[in-house]
C-alpha cells in the first residue's frame, strides 16, 4: 500500500525581504563612501549622528549602482540633508 504524495506541485517562489537585506559590495564600486564613512565613525567615537552625510553619501552611491532599492531620502532620514535645507519644524 502506497501513497504517492506530489509535493513538486507547487513551487516555491522566493523573494528578497523588504528592508534589511542587499547584495554586497563585490566589486566595490561604493569603497570609498564605506571608507569615509567609517572613518568618520572611527574619529567621531561611533557617534553615527556627526556621519549622517557620510552615511547618506554611501546610501546614495549604494542606490544609484543597484546595490540596494531606491527609497527617498526623507525616508531614511536625511530630510534635513538634502539641498542643505534644514529640516522643518512644527511650532506648537
Amino acid at each position: 500500500m502506497s501513497t504517492a504524495m506530489n509535493f513538486g506541485t507547487k513551487s516555491f517562489q522566493p523573494r528578497p525581504p523588504d528592508k534589511g537585506s542587499f547584495p554586497l559590495d563585490h566589486f566595490g564600486e561604493c569603497k570609498s563612501f564605506k571608507e569615509k564613512f567609517m572613518k568618520c565613525l572611527r574619529d567621531n567615537n561611533f557617534e553615527n549622528a556627526l556621519c549622517r552625510n557620510e552615511s547618506k553619501e554611501y546610501l546614495e552611491c549604494r542606490m544609484e549602482r543597484q546595490l540596494m532599492a531606491q527609497e527617498p531620502l526623507e525616508k531614511l532620514g536625511f530630510r534635513d540633508l538634502i539641498d542643505g535645507k534644514p529640516e522643518a519644524k512644527d511650532k506648537c
